[in-house]
């Protein structure tokens, strides 16, 4: 499973990838990518991503719980794929 949390900015997506690291020891590093969205021309619309891969799927409830709650509290939010 593969939980993406989206920012408007690099900086929110870097912080968050690093909390999650340290919350999250079992999980590799959250990759942190640039996302443009479908159909727009202006770099400024990219979002920015913090990519935590779960493959085992080892995150509880309450786990993806804190990730929707570390990408709110910077204006973001979790998806997952």
């Amino acid at each position: 499973m593969r939980h993406l949390l989206v920012f408007a900015d690099r900086d929110d997506a870097e912080e968050v990838a690093e909390t999650v690291a340290e919350e999250f020891p079992a999980l590799d590093l959250p990759a942190v990518v640039r996302e443009t969205l479908a159909g727009e021309d202006d770099a400024e619309d990219a979002q920015w991503l913090a990519v935590v891969e779960d493959p085992d799927e080892t995150l509880s409830p309450a786990d993806l719980a804190r990730l929707t709650e570390l990408a709110e509290e910077y204006g973001g939010w979790r998806e997952a794929e």
